[in-house]
């Protein structure tokens, strides 16, 4: 399944102004890197890939909207899956954009 194109588009609206970005086409979604790292991803589905310190994805992880990523039945550390209502207000994307963006602006640009 493709990403949502509508998620990916709020995400340029977001993004577009930050230095550093560019995008990618990966694992069925579209990726925006800030950097050479993903911050956060259109998935498939309609669902946003975010980037986190793993420490606070575990607090952030409700079970339901909001939870570890998973690829082929293996716990992605430091990924969530957001979705659902967390999604549907822009206060609430930006908020989930803001930590993708926070946590890989705090780490070193990839060459």
């Amino acid at each position: 399944m493709a990403y949502d194109e509508v998620l990916a588009q709020r995400l340029h609206d977001l993004l577009d102004a930050e230095p550093g970005l560019s995008t990618r086409a990966m694992f069925g979604g579209l990726g925006f890197m800030l950097d050479g790292h993903m911050a956060v991803a259109a998935g498939s589905g309609g669902s946003l890939m975010v980037r986190v310190d793993p420490v606070d994805g575990d607090a952030w992880s409700d079970g339901t909207s909001v939870r570890p990523m998973e690829m082929r039945g293996r716990t992605m550390n430091g990924w969530l899956l957001v979705d659902g209502p967390e999604l549907a207000d822009d206060a609430r994307l930006r908020l989930w954009v803001g930590r993708g963006v926070a946590f890989v602006r705090s780490l070193p640009p990839k060459e």
